[in-house]
């Protein structure tokens, strides 16, 4: 699969037209926000290709999602973007683990889980180059050694999937659905998102129509729909992420 080098994630924060406007306080915490928006999003958007290109899953859909989701940061990211938000989404996955009890029959893994998942496998992409990260968000050795072969799975399969909807004329087929704007969560959200949709509409053409919906949900939460092929990024999920940012 063809390295893809989309804006910066610093780039994209700047550009925002609402960030202004934004409460949820400085410039990190912005950032931070944003990162786990956008690693949420890839791991809807893995539960979307799954059902829209029939993809075979062995083991927990959760899981493959979450996988997609890493592979996705270090595709489309150029390198300081990408480590910048695998340490903000691994952070989002730790501050969840200790705001909330893990919850044993839900078909996600526990948070920490997550977390260690989330390094081994953005670390196992460039070994090389990474070794600080794995180090700093304590990696064990012991599974650091398979994070290597753990990408590599990741990129036979994962990798596969994507190069099949890869054009160079890229394709119309995510398209924005319901969109709310009536919070700074909810702005931030849309924005983001929306950019993200554009983005990948440049390299990805779906087999079906895929939208995307920001909108107010009741509950911080995000999910894939296939009876109707959308995903939902609810707007309370913006405000629920800085609330327990960890710092």
């Amino acid at each position: 699969m063809k390295q893809y080098l989309f804006a910066s994630a610093i780039a994209l924060s700047t550009a925002l037209p609402a960030a202004a406007e934004f409460s949820f306080g400085d410039e990190d915490m912005q950032g931070y926000v944003e990162s786990n928006l956008l690693s949420v999003f890839y791991h809807e958007l893995g539960h979307a290709l799954i059902d829209i290109q029939g993809l075979p899953i062995f083991g927990q859909e959760e899981d493959a999602a979450d996988v997609l989701s890493v592979f996705l940061i270090d595709a489309f990211w150029e390198e300081e973007s990408a480590v910048q938000i695998a340490y903000d989404s691994a952070f989002g996955f730790q501050a969840e683990a200790d705001a909330y009890e893990p919850v044993f029959w839900d078909t996600h893994g526990p948070d920490l889980q997550r977390y260690y998942n989330l390094i081994c496998v953005f670390y196992g992409a460039n070994i090389d180059e990474r070794e600080d990260v794995a180090e700093e968000l304590g990696l064990p050795e012991e599974r650091a050694e398979w994070c290597d072969t753990e990408y590599d799975q990741a990129a036979g399969s994962w990798g596969a999937a994507l190069d099949d909807i890869t054009v160079e004329s890229g394709g119309n087929t995510i398209k924005m659905g319901r969109v709310e704007t009536d919070t700074d969560g909810a702005q931030v959200t849309a924005n983001l998102i929306s950019e993200e949709v554009q983005a990948l509409n440049e390299e990805f053409k779906l087999p079906s129509t895929l939208k995307v919906n920001v909108e107010s949900c009741g509950e911080a939460n995000a999910w894939y729909d296939p009876e109707v092929r959308e995903i939902t990024m609810c707007t309370e999920f913006a405000d629920d992420i800085a609330e327990n940012a960890p710092w």
